[in-house]
């Protein structure tokens, strides 16, 4: 899909359509020669891809206030966006391998794919294809627990490094037998976010075992993950946190 967007078309045609496909900004002008060379290679690369990614093409002298918040003080200027955020750019034209290197590192992986899908072989796969990859590893360890097979959902989660949410998992694994944290646990599962970090929270602040402590905090740093780091209740939550560890 390629299309002309403008001021008033930005955040509907751009910005709301990239949660759903990657969107490239082509920021051009009618005078600059190298925009004229680059445009068409844009074309021809998105176009290639049948739908998986779109083209939108911005005048800059049409479209200055655009240009200004984008900060484009050269063009071709070009801006990926997904999720209604830049993902990635570069400024100038470039030669038609690295265009089409740009617009492939915005799509989703064979393993993306996988992951998405959800099913336990799928999953697997994915572990085959990047070894270690949190999301993946996260949600097969949810399901080896879900059947009963705790030890192998905590051995899979002990192969990934750097993972909030699966250092999370695997401290609420270990943690799940203590009937004292039962109720934090459900509140979680029922959605009550709140109530269970508030829950597991206290536990910190009671207990004096510091393995144990250690491995609720993890549990509430991997459930702050998943809420992200500009909602509400985890900002709230993490100043919690810290008053219970110090």
């Amino acid at each position: 899909m390629i299309f002309d967007a403008t001021e008033a078309t930005f955040e509907t045609e751009v910005l709301e359509r990239s949660h759903q496909v990657p969107v490239v900004v082509d920021f051009w002008a009618e005078w600059c020669g190298p925009c004229r060379v680059l445009g068409p290679v844009l074309e021809q690369a998105v176009t290639a891809r049948a739908g998986k990614v779109a083209l939108a093409r911005v005048d800059t002298d049409a479209n200055q206030r655009l240009g200004a918040a984008f900060r484009i003080q050269s063009i071709p200027a070009v801006k990926a966006f997904k999720d209604g955020r830049v993902a990635a750019e570069f400024v100038g034209a470039q030669p038609p391998a690295a265009v089409e290197r740009f617009i492939d590192a915005l799509l989703p992986s064979e393993a993306d794919a996988l992951v998405a899908a959800g099913s336990e072989p799928e999953l697997r796969r994915a572990l085959e294809l990047e070894p270690g990859r949190a999301d993946a590893a996260v949600a097969l360890a949810r399901l080896l627990d879900q059947r009963g097979d705790r030890e192998a959902a905590l051995t899979l989660l002990d192969n990934v490094a750097g993972s909030f949410a699966a250092d999370g998992l695997a401290a609420r694994l270990r943690l799940e037998d203590d009937p004292d944290l039962a109720a934090a646990f459900a509140a979680l599962d029922d959605g009550d976010v709140q109530r269970g970090l508030d829950a597991l929270i206290a536990a910190i602040a009671a207990s004096q075992d510091q393995d144990r402590r250690d491995d609720l905090r993890r549990a509430v740093v991997g459930v702050l993950d998943e809420l992200g780091a500009e909602h509400p209740l985890a900002r709230e939550s993490r100043r919690k946190l810290a008053s219970a560890l110090y």
